[in-house]
């Protein structure tokens, strides 16, 4: 219950910085990202990854990254699955590998063997790319975390 409370949350905190409403924003596809197992300490983590960028359009483009946590994140987790849908206020222009640069939010998780997670990140070249929890994250582990998240993306 409290993580489904945090994720309405997290939804509604990052719709605000990207757009008023959902007819001002222009959804550009879908980001999967595969990030790698590790251990979280109590303050935070930096795991590496590798994501994929699914346009609208159905072009692809390939990123590496790392994504960190500041905050309550302790266990251990195996490799974790995470998927965006990707917005941007209608009217922005974006080009070639326009996801790459640095996203912050909030995110939430809590693994018993099989885990669940919210993240919500708004960022990107210009700082105007949402990257909005269908964000749903799964992975395996023993693991909980709560914070702020920041996810760096280059083109691969």
């Amino acid at each position: 219950m409290k993580t489904t409370i945090l994720a309405a949350v997290v939804a509604a905190a990052i719709a605000a910085p990207v757009g008023a409403s959902a007819a001002e924003q222009t959804r550009l596809g879908v980001l999967e990202c595969t990030i790698e197992g590790g251990v979280g300490l109590l303050l935070g983590s930096s795991k590496n990854g590798t994501c994929t960028f699914i346009q609208a359009d159905g072009a692809v483009e390939t990123y590496t990254g790392t994504i960190s946590k500041l905050g309550i994140d302790i266990g251990v987790t195996g490799e974790t699955y995470l998927k965006w849908v990707v917005v941007t206020p209608t009217g922005s222009e974006i080009g070639t590998h326009a996801l790459s640069g640095k996203y912050v939010g909030v995110s939430t998780g809590v693994s018993l063997g099989i885990g669940l997670g919210a993240n919500a990140l708004v960022g990107g070249q210009l700082k105007n790319i949402g990257l909005q929890p269908l964000s749903v994250e799964s992975g395996t582990g023993l693991n909980i975390a709560v914070g702020v998240s920041s996810l760096t993306l280059d083109p691969a």
